[in-house]
C-alpha cells in the first residue's frame, strides 16, 4: 500500500496518467487504420493482454504486466537478434504459454 492518500495520489499523479492512457489509445487506434496483417504479432498480442490485465482488479497490475512481456524460459537461447529488443516475449520460440495460458 501507497504511503500517500487515495485523493492526494490523485491530485498529484492523475493528468499525467491520463497523458499515458491517450498516448496508448492513440497507438491502439493507429493500429487498427494501419495496413498489414499482424494481428498474429505476439507483440500485439502481449500488448492486449496487458491492457486487459491492467483493467482487471488484480493488486500485483505491475508484477504481472513485467511477467507478461518476460521470458519465462531458463535456458538460452541458441541465437539472438542482438539489434534491437521486441520487448515482448515470443512464445512461439518454444512453444509456451502466456501469464493467461494462452499460447499465441
Amino acid at each position: 500500500m501507497s504511503g500517500l492518500p487515495r485523493r492526494k495520489l490523485l491530485d498529484e499523479y492523475f493528468i499525467e496518467n491520463r497523458t499515458k492512457l491517450l498516448d496508448i489509445a492513440a497507438f491502439m487506434d493507429r493500429l487498427d487504420r494501419a495496413a498489414g496483417d499482424e494481428e498474429s504479432d505476439f507483440r500485439l498480442h502481449a500488448f492486449i493482454e496487458a491492457l486487459e490485465l491492467l483493467a482487471g482488479s488484480k493488486a500485483s497490475r505491475v508484477q504481472a504486466i513485467q511477467m507478461l512481456f518476460s521470458d519465462p524460459t531458463t535456458n538460452p537461447l541458441d541465437k539472438t537478434n542482438a539489434k534491437n529488443a521486441v520487448g515482448a516475449y515470443d512464445p512461439a520460440l518454444n512453444g509456451a504459454s502466456t501469464a493467461a495460458g494462452k499460447t499465441k
